[in-house]
């Protein structure tokens, strides 16, 4: 029977007027594609399309437009849209950007119960940019878990290193095993434990500031040797020329090893370093307000490296 009803068409390349069949999201946008190109990309839809088609003339239940038979499908006109450029060749559709978690997973989810088996780890690996896995770490593990993506599962894992060690529950925690969850946990109880080596010895900032010349500032010192005034430590644990530590400084240094352990990234380092800053300009001193923000943000970058270099020895080892 025809359609009684007018619904929205797309743009190119799903209003060609040389189409065969009509595929309707479940918002009522019409699709007008090629047979052959899905029945490449799917057997699903090969073999769909391989059933005896019904003809506009024939008593069926079937909508058809322009001749064209419509068939709707549960999956709606975004991530259709997305589904299909996948589908087509190069020449007719670029394979989509997508940026949004949701939009992945919603395509994903298509692919899978479409048979699109290349196009679904195509889609899987959309997951893997720096805006979608900032936020979504955990979830991007397990979906890569799910396609035995190795080398995505690695990405993912460092990335979840700027959560808690203990996560919150998340959605697709179901798609992963309890081994994969316990290699994950492992992972990251490893990282934050290799970076307390870093707290234990700290020849590797005597290193690259080897007297308080290069750095009188995390001595409570002006460039003329001059005590500046801000308070120093008298633990003995850190000790630059025969001078004990500003007090700031110990204090950022023990609140960061602390946080790493439980997330060991650059993004710990980072924030404890703005409360350090934060710290100096509110105790107002002259010589270190203006000086120490530069200053650390050097030492940041240096203090991120080394962390990044103790990370990177760190294995994820995953059964698959």
């Amino acid at each position: 029977m025809s359609a009684s009803s007018e619904s929205s068409y797309v743009a190119s390349p799903f209003d060609h007027v040389k189409s065969d069949v009509i595929l309707k999201s479940s918002d009522d946008i019409e699709f007008r594609v090629f047979k052959l190109f899905l029945s490449l990309a799917s057997p699903f839809f090969e073999t769909l399309f391989d059933l005896p088609q019904p003809s506009e003339n024939m008593s069926t239940d079937v909508e058809f437009k322009d001749g064209l038979p419509v068939v709707p499908v549960s999956e709606d006109s975004k991530t259709l849209d997305q589904l299909l450029r996948f589908c087509y060749p190069c020449t007719l559709a670029e394979d989509p950007a997508i940026e949004d978690f949701r939009d992945v997973v919603n395509v994903l989810e298509a692919a899978k119960k479409y048979s699109l088996d290349a196009i679904e780890r195509t889609v899987c690996k959309s997951l893997f940019n720096p805006k979608i896995l900032e936020a979504n770490s955990l979830r991007c593990f397990a979906i890569a878990c799910r396609a035995r993506m190795q080398d995505e599962c690695v990405l993912a894992a460092k990335y979840t290193l700027r959560e808690p060690l203990v996560p919150k529950w998340f959605e697709e925690i179901e798609l992963i095993t309890s081994s994969e969850l316990l290699s994950l946990l492992t992972y990251h109880k490893k990282c934050g434990d290799a970076i307390q080596a870093l707290k234990n010895d700290f020849s590797w900032i005597t290193a690259e500031y080897p007297n308080w010349n290069a750095a009188p500032w995390m001595v409570a010192l002006s460039p003329s040797g001059k005590y500046c005034g801000c308070p120093r430590t008298s633990s003995q644990r850190f000790v630059l020329s025969g001078y004990t530590s500003a007090q700031w400084w110990e204090v950022f240094l023990d609140s960061a090893f602390l946080e790493l352990r439980d997330k060991p990234c650059a993004e710990t380092i980072r924030q404890h370093a703005e409360n350090a800053i934060q710290t100096v300009r509110q105790r107002g001193c002259g010589y270190c307000s203006p000086v120490v923000p530069g200053a650390m943000s050097v030492f940041t970058a240096f203090f991120t490296n080394k962390v990044e270099e103790l990370i990177t020895k760190v294995e994820l080892d995953l059964k698959f």
